[in-house]
Protein backbone atom coordinates (compact mmCIF):
# COMPACT_ATOMS: atom_id res chain seq x y z
CA UNK A 1 0.00 0.00 0.00
CA UNK A 2 1.47 3.37 -1.03
CA UNK A 3 2.35 5.82 1.76
CA UNK A 4 -0.04 8.73 2.00
CA UNK A 5 1.52 12.13 1.37
CA UNK A 6 1.52 14.46 4.41
CA UNK A 7 -1.01 17.27 4.31
CA UNK A 8 0.35 20.64 3.31
CA UNK A 9 -0.94 23.73 5.12
CA UNK A 10 0.31 26.91 3.44
CA UNK A 11 -2.43 29.44 4.15
CA UNK A 12 -0.22 32.36 5.19
CA UNK A 13 2.10 32.03 2.19
CA UNK A 14 -0.85 31.76 -0.20
CA UNK A 15 -2.58 34.81 1.29
CA UNK A 16 0.58 36.93 1.14
CA UNK A 17 1.17 35.90 -2.47
CA UNK A 18 -2.42 36.74 -3.42
CA UNK A 19 -2.34 40.13 -1.68
CA UNK A 20 1.01 40.98 -3.25
CA UNK A 21 -0.54 40.31 -6.66
CA UNK A 22 -3.58 42.48 -5.90
CA UNK A 23 -6.10 39.65 -6.31
CA UNK A 24 -9.25 39.21 -4.25
CA UNK A 25 -10.12 35.79 -2.86
CA UNK A 26 -13.00 35.54 -5.34
CA UNK A 27 -10.77 36.36 -8.33
CA UNK A 28 -8.09 33.87 -7.30
CA UNK A 29 -10.70 31.19 -6.60
CA UNK A 30 -12.06 31.57 -10.15
CA UNK A 31 -8.55 31.36 -11.62
CA UNK A 32 -7.75 28.02 -9.98
CA UNK A 33 -11.22 26.48 -10.14
CA UNK A 34 -12.22 26.68 -6.47
CA UNK A 35 -15.12 28.19 -4.61
CA UNK A 36 -14.30 31.35 -2.61
CA UNK A 37 -15.30 29.60 0.62
CA UNK A 38 -12.93 26.69 -0.08
CA UNK A 39 -10.06 29.09 -0.83
CA UNK A 40 -10.84 31.02 2.36
CA UNK A 41 -10.54 27.79 4.37
CA UNK A 42 -7.18 27.04 2.73
CA UNK A 43 -5.87 30.52 3.58
CA UNK A 44 -6.90 30.05 7.22
CA UNK A 45 -5.28 26.58 7.35
CA UNK A 46 -8.64 24.95 7.96
CA UNK A 47 -8.02 22.80 4.89
CA UNK A 48 -4.75 21.58 3.37
CA UNK A 49 -3.57 22.80 -0.01
CA UNK A 50 -4.30 20.03 -2.58
CA UNK A 51 -1.45 19.11 -4.90
CA UNK A 52 -3.43 19.86 -8.06
CA UNK A 53 -4.31 23.33 -6.77
CA UNK A 54 -0.71 23.99 -5.74
CA UNK A 55 0.48 23.29 -9.30
CA UNK A 56 -2.13 25.71 -10.70
CA UNK A 57 -0.98 28.36 -8.23
CA UNK A 58 2.66 27.78 -9.18
CA UNK A 59 1.81 28.37 -12.84
CA UNK A 60 -0.34 31.42 -12.04
CA UNK A 61 2.20 33.17 -9.80
CA UNK A 62 5.36 31.84 -11.52
CA UNK A 63 6.76 30.30 -8.34
CA UNK A 64 8.13 26.86 -7.62
CA UNK A 65 6.41 24.25 -5.46
CA UNK A 66 8.90 24.99 -2.69
CA UNK A 67 7.19 28.33 -2.13
CA UNK A 68 4.26 26.52 -0.52
CA UNK A 69 6.17 23.74 1.23
CA UNK A 70 6.35 23.58 5.00
CA UNK A 71 9.71 24.12 6.70
CA UNK A 72 10.52 20.46 7.33
CA UNK A 73 9.65 19.38 3.78
CA UNK A 74 11.63 22.26 2.28
CA UNK A 75 14.71 21.44 4.33
CA UNK A 76 14.52 17.82 3.25
CA UNK A 77 14.05 18.77 -0.40
CA UNK A 78 16.94 21.26 -0.27
CA UNK A 79 19.28 18.70 1.28
CA UNK A 80 18.22 15.98 -1.14
CA UNK A 81 18.75 18.19 -4.19
CA UNK A 82 22.18 19.21 -2.94
CA UNK A 83 23.12 15.56 -2.47
CA UNK A 84 21.90 14.43 -5.89
CA UNK A 85 24.28 16.93 -7.51
CA UNK A 86 27.27 14.98 -6.17
CA UNK A 87 29.45 13.70 -9.04
CA UNK A 88 28.96 10.13 -7.82
CA UNK A 89 25.33 10.44 -9.00
CA UNK A 90 26.28 11.82 -12.41
CA UNK A 91 26.96 15.42 -11.48
CA UNK A 92 23.56 16.92 -12.33
CA UNK A 93 21.06 17.83 -9.62
CA UNK A 94 17.58 16.35 -9.83
CA UNK A 95 14.95 18.91 -10.85
CA UNK A 96 13.42 20.81 -7.93
CA UNK A 97 9.91 19.59 -8.80
CA UNK A 98 10.99 15.95 -8.69
CA UNK A 99 12.82 16.39 -5.40
CA UNK A 100 9.83 18.06 -3.74
CA UNK A 101 7.55 15.30 -5.03
CA UNK A 102 9.89 12.62 -3.66
CA UNK A 103 10.14 14.19 -0.19
CA UNK A 104 6.40 14.80 0.00
CA UNK A 105 5.54 11.25 -1.09
CA UNK A 106 8.19 9.36 0.89
CA UNK A 107 9.74 11.55 3.62
CA UNK A 108 11.18 8.62 5.58
CA UNK A 109 12.91 7.20 2.51
CA UNK A 110 14.41 10.63 1.80
CA UNK A 111 15.59 10.93 5.39
CA UNK A 112 17.31 7.54 5.31
CA UNK A 113 18.92 8.33 1.96
CA UNK A 114 20.39 11.51 3.44
CA UNK A 115 21.67 9.57 6.45
CA UNK A 116 23.36 7.09 4.14
CA UNK A 117 24.98 9.87 2.13
CA UNK A 118 26.17 11.58 5.31
CA UNK A 119 27.85 8.33 6.41
CA UNK A 120 29.48 8.01 2.98
CA UNK A 121 30.81 11.57 3.17
CA UNK A 122 32.14 11.04 6.68
CA UNK A 123 34.01 7.91 5.62
CA UNK A 124 35.38 9.53 2.46
CA UNK A 125 36.68 12.54 4.40
CA UNK A 126 38.21 10.31 7.06
CA UNK A 127 40.01 8.18 4.47
CA UNK A 128 41.27 11.29 2.66
CA UNK A 129 42.71 12.67 5.89
CA UNK A 130 44.35 9.34 6.74
CA UNK A 131 45.92 9.10 3.28
CA UNK A 132 47.49 12.51 3.80
CA UNK A 133 49.08 11.29 7.03
CA UNK A 134 50.03 7.89 5.57
CA UNK A 135 47.69 6.04 7.93
CA UNK A 136 45.04 4.90 5.47
CA UNK A 137 45.77 1.26 6.23
CA UNK A 138 44.63 1.78 9.80
CA UNK A 139 41.00 1.68 8.75
CA UNK A 140 41.29 -0.71 5.85
CA UNK A 141 38.54 -3.28 6.14
CA UNK A 142 37.04 -1.48 9.13
CA UNK A 143 33.35 -0.68 9.57
CA UNK A 144 31.80 2.12 7.57
CA UNK A 145 31.91 5.46 9.29
CA UNK A 146 28.73 6.31 11.10
CA UNK A 147 26.91 9.55 10.58
CA UNK A 148 28.61 12.32 12.53
CA UNK A 149 26.94 12.44 15.97
CA UNK A 150 26.67 16.24 15.86
CA UNK A 151 24.84 16.08 12.54
CA UNK A 152 22.49 13.37 13.75
CA UNK A 153 21.62 15.25 16.94
CA UNK A 154 21.27 18.55 15.10
CA UNK A 155 18.84 16.97 12.63
CA UNK A 156 16.83 15.54 15.51
CA UNK A 157 16.64 18.91 17.27
CA UNK A 158 15.66 20.51 13.97
CA UNK A 159 12.83 17.99 13.48
CA UNK A 160 11.38 19.35 16.75
CA UNK A 161 11.72 22.94 15.49
CA UNK A 162 14.12 23.42 18.40
CA UNK A 163 11.27 23.15 20.93
CA UNK A 164 10.88 20.42 23.56
CA UNK A 165 7.58 21.09 25.22
CA UNK A 166 7.81 18.74 28.20
CA UNK A 167 11.19 20.13 29.26
CA UNK A 168 10.06 23.69 28.63
CA UNK A 169 6.98 23.29 30.82
CA UNK A 170 8.98 21.53 33.55
CA UNK A 171 11.48 24.40 33.70
CA UNK A 172 8.68 26.95 33.84
CA UNK A 173 6.92 24.98 36.58
CA UNK A 174 10.11 24.77 38.66
CA UNK A 175 10.71 28.51 38.29
CA UNK A 176 7.19 29.21 39.58
CA UNK A 177 7.12 26.62 42.40
CA UNK A 178 10.54 27.61 43.73
CA UNK A 179 9.66 31.35 43.46
CA UNK A 180 12.82 32.10 41.50
CA UNK A 181 13.38 35.57 40.06
CA UNK A 182 15.65 36.69 37.18
CA UNK A 183 17.44 39.27 39.35
CA UNK A 184 18.37 36.72 42.05
CA UNK A 185 18.56 33.56 39.97
CA UNK A 186 22.21 32.84 40.74
CA UNK A 187 21.54 32.89 44.47
CA UNK A 188 18.27 30.97 43.97
CA UNK A 189 20.00 28.17 42.08
CA UNK A 190 22.92 27.96 44.52
CA UNK A 191 20.47 27.72 47.41
CA UNK A 192 18.47 24.92 45.72
CA UNK A 193 21.59 22.94 44.81
CA UNK A 194 22.73 23.14 48.42
CA UNK A 195 19.36 22.47 50.08
CA UNK A 196 18.06 19.72 47.78
CA UNK A 197 21.26 18.03 46.61
CA UNK A 198 23.88 19.00 49.21
CA UNK A 199 26.04 20.62 46.52
CA UNK A 200 27.91 23.83 47.25
CA UNK A 201 28.97 26.24 44.50
CA UNK A 202 32.43 27.82 44.46
CA UNK A 203 34.69 29.74 42.08
CA UNK A 204 37.93 28.21 40.82
CA UNK A 205 40.73 30.30 39.35
CA UNK A 206 42.50 27.40 37.61
CA UNK A 207 39.64 25.96 35.53
CA UNK A 208 40.02 28.26 32.52
CA UNK A 209 43.74 27.52 32.24
CA UNK A 210 42.87 23.82 32.26
CA UNK A 211 40.39 24.36 29.42
CA UNK A 212 37.23 23.92 31.52
CA UNK A 213 34.43 26.24 32.56
CA UNK A 214 32.80 24.11 35.26
CA UNK A 215 33.42 20.86 37.09
CA UNK A 216 31.02 18.86 39.25
CA UNK A 217 32.89 16.96 41.99
CA UNK A 218 30.26 14.44 43.01
CA UNK A 219 32.30 12.92 45.83
CA UNK A 220 33.02 16.29 47.39
CA UNK A 221 29.48 17.53 46.62
CA UNK A 222 30.91 20.64 45.03
CA UNK A 223 30.28 22.52 41.77
CA UNK A 224 33.26 24.58 40.64
CA UNK A 225 32.72 27.47 38.24
CA UNK A 226 35.53 29.16 36.33
CA UNK A 227 36.47 32.41 38.00
CA UNK A 228 36.24 35.44 35.73
CA UNK A 229 33.45 34.10 33.52
CA UNK A 230 30.29 36.19 32.94
CA UNK A 231 27.48 36.18 35.49
CA UNK A 232 24.94 34.87 32.95
CA UNK A 233 27.21 31.98 31.96
CA UNK A 234 27.50 30.86 35.58
CA UNK A 235 23.74 30.96 36.00
CA UNK A 236 23.34 28.88 32.83
CA UNK A 237 25.81 26.23 34.03
CA UNK A 238 24.11 25.96 37.42
CA UNK A 239 20.73 25.58 35.71
CA UNK A 240 22.25 22.92 33.44
CA UNK A 241 23.43 20.89 36.44
CA UNK A 242 20.05 21.30 38.15
CA UNK A 243 18.34 20.01 35.01
CA UNK A 244 20.55 16.92 34.99
CA UNK A 245 19.98 16.24 38.68
CA UNK A 246 16.22 16.80 38.90
CA UNK A 247 14.99 16.09 35.38
CA UNK A 248 17.40 13.38 34.25
CA UNK A 249 14.61 10.79 33.74
CA UNK A 250 12.65 13.23 31.56
CA UNK A 251 15.77 13.97 29.51
CA UNK A 252 16.49 10.25 29.14
CA UNK A 253 12.93 9.63 27.99
CA UNK A 254 13.24 12.28 25.28
CA UNK A 255 16.55 10.77 24.15
CA UNK A 256 15.09 7.26 23.96
CA UNK A 257 12.30 8.54 21.73
CA UNK A 258 14.88 10.00 19.36
CA UNK A 259 16.19 6.57 18.28
CA UNK A 260 19.70 7.94 17.75
CA UNK A 261 22.16 5.47 16.26
CA UNK A 262 25.12 5.65 18.67
CA UNK A 263 25.80 6.15 22.35
CA UNK A 264 27.94 9.15 21.45
CA UNK A 265 24.96 10.80 19.75
CA UNK A 266 22.72 9.97 22.71
CA UNK A 267 25.24 11.51 25.11
CA UNK A 268 25.37 14.68 23.00
CA UNK A 269 21.58 14.78 22.98
CA UNK A 270 21.46 14.58 26.79
CA UNK A 271 23.85 17.51 27.05
CA UNK A 272 21.81 19.44 24.50
CA UNK A 273 18.57 18.85 26.40
CA UNK A 274 20.15 19.85 29.70
CA UNK A 275 21.26 23.06 27.97
CA UNK A 276 17.72 23.50 26.65
CA UNK A 277 16.35 23.13 30.19
CA UNK A 278 18.86 25.72 31.45
CA UNK A 279 17.73 28.29 28.89
CA UNK A 280 14.08 27.59 29.65
CA UNK A 281 14.70 27.99 33.39
CA UNK A 282 16.52 31.29 32.95
CA UNK A 283 13.80 32.58 30.61
CA UNK A 284 10.45 30.90 31.52
CA UNK A 285 8.22 30.58 28.49
CA UNK A 286 5.20 32.75 29.29
CA UNK A 287 7.19 35.47 31.04
CA UNK A 288 9.71 35.55 28.25
CA UNK A 289 7.15 35.56 25.43
CA UNK A 290 5.18 38.39 27.09
CA UNK A 291 8.36 40.41 27.56
CA UNK A 292 9.45 39.74 23.96
CA UNK A 293 6.13 40.98 22.60
CA UNK A 294 6.12 44.03 24.89
CA UNK A 295 9.64 45.04 23.83
CA UNK A 296 9.07 44.23 20.13
CA UNK A 297 11.65 41.45 20.43
CA UNK A 298 14.39 43.93 21.34
CA UNK A 299 17.25 41.61 22.30
CA UNK A 300 19.12 44.18 24.39
CA UNK A 301 16.05 45.10 26.44
CA UNK A 302 15.38 41.41 27.01
CA UNK A 303 18.96 41.02 28.19
CA UNK A 304 18.28 43.57 30.93
CA UNK A 305 15.02 41.95 32.00
CA UNK A 306 16.39 38.41 32.25
CA UNK A 307 20.06 39.05 33.08
CA UNK A 308 21.10 36.98 30.08
CA UNK A 309 23.64 37.36 27.29
CA UNK A 310 22.88 38.46 23.74
CA UNK A 311 23.47 34.90 22.52
CA UNK A 312 21.26 33.36 25.21
CA UNK A 313 18.37 35.67 24.32
CA UNK A 314 18.71 34.98 20.59
CA UNK A 315 18.84 31.24 21.10
CA UNK A 316 15.83 31.31 23.41
CA UNK A 317 13.83 33.29 20.84
CA UNK A 318 14.45 30.50 18.33
CA UNK A 319 12.79 27.96 20.67
CA UNK A 320 9.47 29.75 21.24
CA UNK A 321 7.12 27.40 19.42
CA UNK A 322 4.84 26.09 22.15
CA UNK A 323 1.67 24.59 20.63
CA UNK A 324 -1.15 27.09 20.98
CA UNK A 325 1.17 29.86 22.19
CA UNK A 326 3.91 30.39 19.61
CA UNK A 327 6.21 33.34 19.26
CA UNK A 328 7.70 34.56 15.99
CA UNK A 329 9.40 31.64 14.19
CA UNK A 330 13.10 32.53 14.09
CA UNK A 331 16.22 30.82 12.84
CA UNK A 332 19.42 31.11 14.87
CA UNK A 333 23.04 30.58 13.81
CA UNK A 334 26.33 30.91 15.66
CA UNK A 335 29.51 30.98 13.60
CA UNK A 336 33.19 31.72 13.98
CA UNK A 337 35.24 34.11 11.88
CA UNK A 338 36.41 31.26 9.61
CA UNK A 339 32.84 30.42 8.64
CA UNK A 340 32.47 27.29 10.76
CA UNK A 341 28.85 26.98 11.92
CA UNK A 342 28.93 26.17 15.64
CA UNK A 343 25.16 26.16 16.31
CA UNK A 344 22.15 26.36 14.07
CA UNK A 345 18.45 25.83 14.49
CA UNK A 346 15.37 27.03 12.72
CA UNK A 347 11.62 27.31 13.18
CA UNK A 348 11.46 28.87 9.69
CA UNK A 349 11.95 27.69 6.12
CA UNK A 350 15.49 29.09 6.05
CA UNK A 351 17.85 26.68 4.30
CA UNK A 352 21.36 25.95 5.52
CA UNK A 353 24.03 24.41 3.31
CA UNK A 354 24.62 20.92 4.64
CA UNK A 355 27.75 20.00 2.71
CA UNK A 356 29.22 23.36 1.66
CA UNK A 357 30.40 26.64 3.12
CA UNK A 358 28.22 29.63 4.08
CA UNK A 359 27.32 32.71 2.04
CA UNK A 360 29.71 35.68 2.41
CA UNK A 361 26.87 38.18 1.80
CA UNK A 362 25.17 37.20 5.04
CA UNK A 363 25.45 39.99 7.62
CA UNK A 364 26.68 37.62 10.32
CA UNK A 365 30.07 37.65 8.57
CA UNK A 366 30.05 41.43 8.22
CA UNK A 367 29.59 41.60 12.01
CA UNK A 368 33.23 40.67 12.61
CA UNK A 369 34.25 43.98 11.02
CA UNK A 370 32.10 45.88 13.56
CA UNK A 371 32.52 44.06 16.89
CA UNK A 372 29.72 44.64 19.38
CA UNK A 373 27.45 46.46 16.92
CA UNK A 374 24.04 45.14 15.88
CA UNK A 375 23.69 44.81 12.10
CA UNK A 376 20.22 44.47 10.55
CA UNK A 377 19.85 43.09 7.04
CA UNK A 378 16.96 42.58 4.65
CA UNK A 379 17.89 39.49 2.63
CA UNK A 380 16.27 37.30 -0.01
CA UNK A 381 17.09 33.62 -0.51
CA UNK A 382 16.99 31.79 -3.87
CA UNK A 383 13.50 30.46 -3.10
CA UNK A 384 12.25 34.10 -3.10
CA UNK A 385 11.66 34.27 0.66
CA UNK A 386 12.73 37.53 2.31
CA UNK A 387 14.14 37.61 5.84
CA UNK A 388 15.13 40.24 8.36
CA UNK A 389 18.45 39.18 9.91
CA UNK A 390 19.91 40.61 13.13
CA UNK A 391 23.61 39.87 13.67
CA UNK A 392 26.23 40.76 16.26
CA UNK A 393 29.53 39.46 17.56
CA UNK A 394 29.28 37.83 20.98
CA UNK A 395 32.96 37.20 21.68
CA UNK A 396 34.13 37.54 25.25
CA UNK A 397 37.51 37.75 26.92
CA UNK A 398 39.40 34.56 27.55
CA UNK A 399 40.03 35.25 31.22
CA UNK A 400 43.80 35.65 30.81
CA UNK A 401 46.16 37.15 28.23
CA UNK A 402 47.37 33.95 26.56
CA UNK A 403 43.93 32.30 26.32
CA UNK A 404 43.30 33.42 22.69
CA UNK A 405 39.50 33.76 23.00
CA UNK A 406 37.40 32.57 20.08
CA UNK A 407 35.85 35.22 17.85
CA UNK A 408 32.19 34.32 17.22
CA UNK A 409 29.00 35.98 16.04
CA UNK A 410 25.31 35.10 16.03
CA UNK A 411 22.44 35.91 13.68
CA UNK A 412 18.72 35.78 14.43
CA UNK A 413 16.30 35.94 11.51
CA UNK A 414 12.59 35.81 10.69
CA UNK A 415 10.53 35.96 7.52
CA UNK A 416 9.62 39.48 6.47
CA UNK A 417 5.90 39.11 7.21
CA UNK A 418 6.76 39.01 10.94
CA UNK A 419 9.20 41.92 10.82
CA UNK A 420 6.71 44.61 11.82
CA UNK A 421 6.26 42.81 15.15
CA UNK A 422 9.91 43.56 15.93
CA UNK A 423 11.89 46.71 16.64
CA UNK A 424 14.31 45.75 13.87
CA UNK A 425 11.88 46.73 11.11
CA UNK A 426 12.50 50.40 11.90
CA UNK A 427 14.03 52.14 8.91
CA UNK A 428 13.75 49.15 6.57
CA UNK A 429 11.85 49.23 3.29
CA UNK A 430 10.17 45.87 3.75
CA UNK A 431 8.50 46.00 0.35
CA UNK A 432 11.56 46.74 -1.79
CA UNK A 433 13.13 43.68 -3.35
CA UNK A 434 15.96 45.87 -4.65
CA UNK A 435 16.90 46.74 -1.07
CA UNK A 436 17.16 43.06 -0.11
CA UNK A 437 20.60 41.43 -0.24
CA UNK A 438 20.54 38.23 -2.34
CA UNK A 439 22.01 35.62 0.01
CA UNK A 440 22.16 31.87 -0.50
CA UNK A 441 22.81 28.60 1.32
CA UNK A 442 26.49 28.61 0.29
CA UNK A 443 28.18 28.60 -3.11
CA UNK A 444 28.08 24.84 -3.68
CA UNK A 445 24.31 24.72 -3.13
CA UNK A 446 23.37 28.15 -4.53
CA UNK A 447 22.28 28.47 -8.15
CA UNK A 448 22.47 32.25 -8.51
CA UNK A 449 24.41 32.53 -11.77
CA UNK A 450 25.50 36.19 -11.68
CA UNK A 451 26.83 36.52 -8.13
CA UNK A 452 30.22 38.26 -8.06
CA UNK A 453 30.86 36.80 -4.59
CA UNK A 454 30.81 33.20 -5.78
CA UNK A 455 33.85 31.24 -4.53
CA UNK A 456 33.22 27.88 -6.22
CA UNK A 457 30.78 26.69 -8.89
CA UNK A 458 27.49 25.10 -7.82
CA UNK A 459 27.73 21.34 -7.56
CA UNK A 460 26.30 19.51 -10.54
CA UNK A 461 26.14 22.42 -12.99
CA UNK A 462 28.06 22.49 -16.24
CA UNK A 463 30.49 25.36 -16.78
CA UNK A 464 31.24 27.45 -19.84
CA UNK A 465 34.91 28.43 -19.67
CA UNK A 466 35.20 29.67 -23.24
CA UNK A 467 37.55 32.52 -24.00
CA UNK A 468 35.09 34.68 -25.96
CA UNK A 469 33.64 36.40 -22.94
CA UNK A 470 34.53 36.82 -19.26
CA UNK A 471 31.96 37.16 -16.48
CA UNK A 472 32.39 38.40 -12.91
CA UNK A 473 33.94 35.00 -12.14
CA UNK A 474 36.24 33.08 -14.54
CA UNK A 475 33.41 30.89 -15.88
CA UNK A 476 29.75 30.96 -16.70
CA UNK A 477 27.20 28.55 -15.33
CA UNK A 478 25.30 26.85 -18.09
CA UNK A 479 21.53 26.85 -17.89
CA UNK A 480 19.80 23.63 -16.87
CA UNK A 481 18.28 21.57 -19.65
Amino acid sequence: MAARSPKLFAGTRLRLLREKSGLSQAALARSVGLSPSYLNQIEHDERPLPGRVMHRLCALFAVGPGHFGDAEMLRGAHDLREVTADPMFGGTAVAAEEVHAAVQAAPEVARRFLSLYRAYRAQAEELAALRETGAAGAVAGGPAAAAAPYDEVRDWVQSHRNHFDALDRSAEDLFDRATFAPATLREDLARRLRAKHGITVADDASLLEEGSVWRLERGAKRLLLAQGTPWESRVFWMAHILGQLEYGPLIDREVRRASLSTEEARSLARVGLANYFAGALMMPYRRFLTAAQETLYDVERLQSRFNASFEQICHRLSTMQRPGLPGIPFFFVKTDIAGNVLKRSSATRFQFARFGGPCPLWNVYRAFASPGQILVQLATTPDDVTYVNVARTVSGTGGFYLSRPRSVAVVLGCEVQYATQTVYAAGLDLHSLQAAVPIGPGCRACERSGCRHRAVPPVGRALDVGTGERGVVPYRIRALG
